[in-house]
């Protein structure tokens, strides 16, 4: 039977109960469709598909969605036509989404409504809007447009070379081996055919993560026995509500859908954001719809929490009959065993699979007596037996069948088989290399891991062969090959065509790969060395390369400090992909904001260390925190330690801005001679922020901290490292008291134009002595109510735009955050979290973002504009600690009470690092110094560190032997810290 036939047995059994729920966790009552609506609402989208496209022969059809109410109504329309679904991921680059939508062949398009701009956005230039006759379901059609229906033929975007997946044991063609090696099958009845207009399901592709993307076409006999057993071994009733726990584009989430559907149950969908959130996900789950099976990775159920998961999840009272993990290794049992309450009767089940399987292979029911307290706690979990249909065996490199020992998975199965790629047909029996490799013990699998051809870079995992496609794709190159040299450096070796760049290489492949799959250096050869049974020689190119570095080091001496500058901006200028003939580089201009990231940042500090000949220390933190100048000046001082010829008022770098820039030295002070006066950088909102602990934090009143002309500075600290907590920005600041008497009073100090722009210390006491004539009185202008207990401090910030309003932001144990009107105190908006919060809120260095930490363990990144949720960072428990926000970097530094501290990009919406602080939970707020560049964390256990902010490595620590409730403070000289005493 095919997956529909099973829904639609199930609907006419069970018309009335509740067929999908769907709750997006925002207080109003979840909606729900019985499995009569949803049999009807599939059959109009069926009529309408049959009506509107060529379903002769074989028809997939596209489904570019979020998970919702109409989701099992759509798969089931498609089905029906019949045609196989395809799900297409909304929030995916549109490279990587047009390059598998052209792989695949797929002629229609199914876009939800409120998803149509985006596609269009993303796609126009391929698909065409077809009709809107079933807008009132909630989608549209679009149809391949006319000029793009011939894809096998036309080079994709995203230029991979995907090779047919070989099946295992074909010796001849048309020929099968079977795993046995002694029967063979070729009669037309042994294979099996996706061009058949009845056999396709659905469509995915893999990741690529572990090799080449890979598009996987799968039948309906492959996953219906799957779905079958799986239902029998879990004891689905009518009874039971489902979770919709993974994303429509990776396969188990089709076993989630219609074991539900295929039983008279219920499947719960719920919005993507609320799956990031712990406490709303586990209320949704088990408080408000008592979910009864749960399919889930581990790394799902880990995000959770260890008191969620106790509390909730594996309660004594919880409603979760099934725990299934599955997708990644299975936790160790002493974890699971201080989840599970002793009197819990949840039972656990550990899944094994591949995609090109779909969708699991084995099962394994974790044993009762294993979570009693006198069991033995290394006991290993096996991947269990197989599945109706499967066929597992564990195979040596010779291809010999391992029954003890260690090797590599073979899946398959007589019907269990997907197409992958541009297949057609496959012999029945093929045996798909998994690339996993277990040890057999008493007929027992345990996994071990991959070991294939794959390296970890930059804390990815991928093959180099993935490279070498991408690279030999790319029409300036003849030939390639990719090395590993001594596990540090990614390394490709080009022969090239007359037409070869190296810097226009590396732009095509950076539009190709992923940043951590981008080689370090590309060496031009003139042919490629083979070993004697014609392979690429890999020792060969190590040598090769070895004799490059030692010519590069040869011919990379330094003579002078002008020849260091002029050096240091072509190396810049090479790894940033900026054209070579361009101006010179500004001497303010930061890497990362130019364009720079963390591994190109790597690369830069390889390629100066390569120039200077030496290892150049702390020259990364440099590199990614300060400017080009400050950049010069590090490797000067190493290489030329009797020069100071940057302070002085004739040395190379003024003569070189002189010609380049327009900008010039004066005395020790480097100064703007633009007439353009305050710039503000793109997408950057200047405004200066007060918030805990009276930190005066102004930010992007130019492109990289410099102070504009008509700065007055306060203080005597040297610009070189430009500080805003030692100067005043005229005209920037504005008094939110009322009364004209005291307007641009405090605070303030008005612009007084064409003056001296070097105002003494005594000018500008004066001047505030002066404007501080108003009496000061304290009264209360507004007040906002928060519900409940307020803990955290008040964030306060005053746009430099006169016509923008000041705003306040505090968060409360209601679980609400609000922004309140400075002057008025009216609610700009507020904001309900997962849990109560303490922590203080910070703004982000570009002022369009707060971000703030919750009970749940999450970090929220809020759109300072609406409240709406850029981003949610998941620790592993309860954030009080309020985030600190690096001036430069714009890195956010926060701690939780997982006793780890976090350096956040909020921008990439990646963890740049993490770590653990040994001594108790963080429940202060870090403290960042600028000089030294150190980032000082307490915790509750009485331990005091400094950590390199860029690394996240420990410098030094102090044991204080006393809880460290307060945060740390630091100056130039000095840094404290309180404990309870």
């Amino acid at each position: 039977m095919m997956l529909q036939e099973l829904v639609a047995r199930a609907a006419r059994l069970h018309p009335d109960r509740a067929a999908v729920l769907f709750d997006d966790c925002r207080g109003k009552p979840p909606a729900f469709y019985t499995y009569a609506t949803v049999a009807e609402l599939a059959v109009e989208l069926t009529a309408f598909l049959q009506k509107h496209c060529d379903h002769q022969g074989k028809c997939e059809i596209g489904l570019y969605c979020y998970p919702g109410i109409n989701l099992p109504s759509w798969i089931l329309g498609i089905l029906q036509v019949p045609a196989a679904y395809s799900p297409i991921d909304p929030d995916a680059p549109p490279t990587i989404s047009t390059y598998f939508m052209k792989k695949s062949n797929l002629q229609y398009i199914l876009v939800e409504n409120d998803k149509i701009n985006k596609f269009q956005m993303s796609h126009t230039d391929y698909f065409c809007h077809n009709s809107s006759a079933i807008e009132h379901i909630g989608l549209a059609l679009f149809q391949m447009s006319s000029g793009n229906t011939d894809l096998s033929s036309e080079a994709v975007n995203m230029k991979i070379k995907c090779e047919p997946f070989e099946a295992v044991d074909n010796s001849l063609p048309g020929y099968t081996i079977c795993p046995d090696q002694t029967e063979v099958k070729t009669s037309d009845a042994g294979y099996m055919d996706a061009s058949q207009k009845d056999t396709l399901a659905y469509v995915l592709h893999t990741s690529g993560t572990t090799g080449i993307p890979k598009i996987v076409r799968v039948p309906h006999k492959c996953i219906v026995p799957n779905i079958q057993h799986l239902k029998s071994i879990f004891e689905i009733t009518q009874d039971d509500v489902l979770f919709l726990a993974s994303p429509l584009t990776f396969d188990p989430s089709v076993v989630e859908l219609f074991m539900a559907l295929t039983s008279g149950a219920s499947i719960l969908v719920v919005p993507h954001t609320i799956k990031m959130m712990p406490m709303e996900l586990s209320a949704a789950l088990f408080h408000h719809h008592h979910v009864t099976v749960l399919q889930a990775t581990p790394t799902l159920l880990r995000r959770f929490g260890a008191h969620i998961i106790k509390s909730r999840v594996l309660s004594a009272n919880t409603s979760l009959r099934v725990l299934a993990l599955g997708g990644e290794a299975f936790p160790v049992l002493s974890l699971l065993r201080s989840w599970k309450h002793k009197e819990n009767k949840t039972s656990i089940f550990n899944l094994y699979g591949i995609t090109e399987v779909s969708s699991w292979a084995t099962c394994y029911k974790i044993p009762e007596e294993v979570f009693s307290a006198d069991f033995r706690t290394d006991f290993p979990v096996p991947l269990g037996s197989p599945l109706l249909g499967t066929k597992v065996e564990v195979r040596d490199a010779s291809g010999s069948v391992v029954l003890e020992g260690e090797g590599q998975i073979f899946i398959g199965g007589e019907e269990r088989i997907c197409f992958l790629d541009d297949e057609i047909t496959v012999p029945r029996g093929t045996m798909r290399e998994t690339g996993d490799f277990v040890r057999v013990k008493n007929a027992k699998l345990f996994f071990l891991g991959r070991k294939d051809n794959q390296i970890k870079r930059h804390s990815k995992r991928f093959n180099i062969e993935y490279l070498q496609q991408v690279a030999e794709d790319l029409c300036r190159v003849e030939a390639c090959a990719v090395t590993w040299y001594q596990q540090e450096k990614l390394i490709l070796f080009v022969l090239p065509k007359d037409d070869f760049e190296e810097r226009e290489t590396f732009k095509e492949l950076q539009k190709h790969l992923p940043a951590y799959a981008v080689p370090d250096e590309i060496v031009v050869i003139e042919a490629l060395p083979l070993t004697s049974h014609g392979k690429v020689d890999i020792s060969e190119l190590n040598k090769i390369y070895q004799n490059h570095l030692n010519s590069r080091r040869r011919d990379s001496k330094l003579t002078d400090a002008e020849e260091l500058w002029e050096r240091l901006q072509y190396l810049w200028k090479s790894v940033l992909g900026l054209p070579r003939d361009s101006t010179g580089i500004s001497k303010d201009a930061v890497f990362l904001y130019s364009g720079g990231d963390s591994l190109k940042a790597l690369r830069f500090y390889e390629e100066i260390e390569m120039l200077a000949g030496k290892a150049v220390p702390g020259l990364l933190e440099v590199i990614l925190s300060h400017p080009i100048e400050e950049v010069y000046r590090h490797i000067l001082k190493m290489l030329f330690p009797d020069k100071e010829q940057l302070i002085n008022s004739d040395n190379v770098v003024k003569r070189k801005l002189r010609g380049n820039s327009g900008e010039e030295f004066r005395g020790k002070y480097i100064k703007l001679t633009s007439e353009r006066g305050l710039e503000i950088a793109s997408g950057l909102i200047p405004f200066v922020a007060l918030n805990r602990g009276n930190h005066f934090f102004p930010a992007n009143f130019t492109e990289s901290c410099m102070q504009p002309k008509n700065t007055l500075w306060v203080g005597v600290e040297s610009p070189q490292q430009p500080s805003f907590l030692h100067s005043k920005t005229p005209g920037v600041m504005k008094s939110h008291m009322q009364g004209s008497e005291l307007e641009n009073r405090i605070l303030t100090l008005e612009n007084k134009t064409n003056k001296n722009d070097h105002s003494s210390l005594q000018q500008i006491h004066a001047e505030c002595s002066h404007s501080s004539v108003a009496e000061l009185a304290l009264c209360v202008r507004w007040k906002s109510n928060t519900r409940k207990c307020v803990d955290a401090s008040p964030l306060v910030i005053i746009p430099a735009k006169e016509e923008v309003s000041a705003s306040i932001y505090v968060g409360s144990h209601s679980h609400a955050i609000q922004a309140i009107d400075l002057d008025l105190g009216e609610i700009k908006w507020e904001k309900t979290l997962g849990d109560r919060i303490e922590s203080s809120a910070c703004v982000s260095k570009c002022g369009n973002f707060i971000v703030v930490g919750c009970y749940d363990g999450l970090v929220y990144v809020l759109q300072s504009s609406d409240g709406e949720i850029h981003w949610t960072f998941v620790t592993e428990d309860t954030v009080k600690s309020s985030a600190v926000v690096d001036p430069c970097s714009g890195l956010v530094y926060i701690g939780s009470h997982d006793q780890h501290v976090y350096a956040l990009d909020i921008y990439k919406k990646v963890c740049i690092w993490k770590l653990h602080c040994e001594g108790g939970a963080v429940f202060s707020s870090p403290c960042l110094s600028s000089f030294p560049h150190h980032l000082y964390v307490a915790t509750l256990g009485g331990l005091f560190l400094a950590v390199n902010p860029v690394m996240g490595s420990k410098i030094w620590k102090s044991s204080l032997g006393k809880p460290l409730f307060s945060s740390p403070h630091c100056n130039e000289n000095y840094v404290c810290v309180g404990c309870v005493d």
